[in-house]
Order: structure tokens, then sequence, then C-alpha cells
């Protein structure tokens, strides 16, 4: 079974990176296949909404969506990690999310896959709930089935960090990542029993 994760971070050294690939080398390390996707060396346009989605799998646009949108449609997990930026989900990852209608207009790809989603912040109270809670919906909106942490944060995983690598000097927002990819691999091991 595959697990992709999106690091929708607009820097390459990034602390929703760092979360994002502690929580995959935990996937990693419960033998499932990870992938791990970076939108900061990405071009994604926004949705222009010409409505081709709607009559095949595929967009007018040229750039890297639709490779995104294949590997998403290929994952039995998604894992999406995110900086806060005034409260919600970063600019490149809601461009993102909207593309995503082939995904949705063509046989609900991504309905059934078990999706998880991590945020930071630069405060402890910085908005980090409400942005997983724009990654669930999101998710849900495909009919996917969202697990979170039940053990501490209870959205996902969650830190603060105002500087690079500070994430992993958070260690309770840490443990909310761990048990999030803890409690994701459990689902997927649940699936793949049967």
């Amino acid at each position: 079974m595959k697990v992709v994760g999106i690091n929708a971070s607009h820097r390459r050294e990034s602390n929703s990176g760092l979360m994002l690939s502690t929580a995959l080398e935990i996937c990693s390390a419960k033998g499932f296949e990870v992938e791990q996707i970076d939108l900061w060396d990405k071009e994604i346009s926004y949705c222009v909404v010409c409505g081709l989605c709607g009559k095949k799998y595929g967009c007018s646009q040229d750039d890297d969506v639709m490779d995104i949108l294949d590997k998403l449609a290929e994952a039995d997990a998604i894992l999406v990690a995110t900086p806060t930026y005034f409260g919600g989900i970063s600019g490149r990852l809601k461009s993102l999310f909207d593309r995503t209608l082939p995904l949705r207009r063509n046989k609900m790809m991504l309905s059934g896959k078990i999706g998880a989603a991590f945020a930071v912040g630069g405060s402890r109270n910085g908005g980090q709930e409400y942005t997983i809670q724009q990654i669930h919906a999101w998710m849900l909106i495909h009919e996917m089935a969202v697990v979170g942490d039940k053990k501490t944060a209870h959205f996902g995983g969650i830190c603060t960090a105002r500087n690079a690598g500070d994430a992993l000097k958070d260690e309770v927002g840490m443990q909310t990542v761990i048990n999030t990819a803890e409690n994701l691999c459990a689902r997927l091991s649940s699936l793949a029993r049967g």
C-alpha cells in the first residue's frame, strides 16, 4: 500500500516538510511505500473553471497539477502538511485543492482513501486547528476517510515554529505528528487485512 504526502510549504527548508518527513518515515518503517510531493518547486496555476474536467479526466492548463493528481489517485492514503498563513492553508495548497476537480468529477477517484493533516504556525494558537479543518473539508468533499490523533490533538499533527527547524523542538507538537501517522498506519493495516 502507498502513502503520498503533500508538503504545501512555499519554502524548500520548511517546518511542514519536517513534520511530513517524520510522518512518512513512520509509514515507511511500518512497511508502506511512501512518496513526498513538495509544492515549493511545482508550477501550480489556479483553476480557471474551463469545464474540461467535467467532460474527461484532464485539465486545460499545462503545469504540474495533473502529475500530482495521478499520484494522489494511485495512493491508498494521503497526508497533507501546510504552514498556517493568516489562519488557513497555503496559497499553493488552495490552488492545488481547487484543481482536484478531475479526481472528483471522474469516478470520485479519492473516495475511500485514508487522509490525515498536519499544520504548523508561528504561535501555539496561530490557527492550526482551523487550517487542519480546511484540509479535512477537502478530504471529506472527496469522500475520503479522515484520521486524526485520538491521544493528544484530535485533529492531526500540530506544531508551533517560527524559524526553520523549530518544529522538531516542539516536543508536544511532534508527538501529535507521530500519533497521527501511527493512527493512519493502523487504519491502513486494518484495510489491508480486509
